[in-house]
């Protein structure tokens, strides 16, 4: 399928771009959806112009427990939607502090979430439609390095799972993408493998062909699907005792 509009909720981040000017290129509208919306207007007047496609922006926030007036308030469902919301967080203070915690959790799991909820009810209805949300690996397993966050994703990609079962009998898909390290905003200052780390770029085209191809699960990088299956395999005995 090749879609002719998309939302993108979380569309300030420099992965939410890079799938915005993918989805434009194919001709698709696009729907812009963040905090401060209107901070998004060099990112309008590039795609209109760049891809010659309709560009629009919302205010979105995906925390705030309001998914059902935001659909609400659309002018129409888009083909697709792309939750591309997260919060890396501290783990330090995460374990230190509850409310760090929580908007660590709340961030990567119960608010996209709540939104993809208000999504899929309306496509179902409809019975058509794609819908895509953005994991971790980190939350293939827990570690100790950062489980607040692995947590969220692995309870965010669990959501996906059961949602993908619950909506293929009516007409609509839902695409898990793990990324990995991906060089953005978010990991400026860390030491990544060059590797194992992707640009926005490739997240955005491999989600781009997970939509039209009909992929349930993809990892934008596959050495990653190898690493974290001989991570999950290690014995629980020996992985504690690990400093990963």
């Amino acid at each position: 399928m090749t879609p002719k509009s998309v939302l993108i909720l979380g569309a300030r981040s420099d992965i939410g771009r890079a799938v915005a000017r993918r989805f434009a290129q194919s001709g698709a509208s696009v729907t812009l959806a963040a905090r401060r919306a209107d901070a998004l207007a060099d990112d309008l007047a590039d795609l209109r112009i760049r891809f010659k496609v309709v560009a629009e922006a919302v205010e979105f926030d995906a925390t705030d427990g309001a998914a059902e007036r935001f659909f609400d308030g659309l002018p129409a469902l888009p083909d697709v939607v792309v939750m591309v919301v997260g919060l890396l967080g501290d783990q330090a203070q995460s374990e230190a502090d509850l409310d760090a915690a929580n908007a660590v959790m709340a961030a990567n799991y119960t608010g996209p979430a709540g939104y993809l909820l208000a999504a899929a009810r309306r496509m179902g209805t409809r019975g058509s439609g794609c819908i895509v949300g953005i994991s971790s690996v980190a939350g293939d397993r827990g570690r100790q390095s950062n489980f607040v966050y692995g947590s969220a994703k692995a309870g965010f990609t669990a959501f996906l799972a059961g949602l993908r079962n619950r909506l293929f009998k009516k007409g609509v898909t839902v695409v898990t993408v793990k990324p990995g390290f991906v060089a953005t905003a978010m990991t400026a200052g860390m030491k990544l493998p060059p590797a194992l780390t992707a640009q926005p770029s490739e997240v955005g085209d491999a989600i781009f062909t997970a939509v039209t191809k009909g992929r349930d699960v993809i990892y934008v990088r596959p050495i990653w699907r190898l690493i974290m299956t001989v991570i999950r395999s290690v014995p629980e005995t020996v992985f504690k005792r690990l400093s990963m």
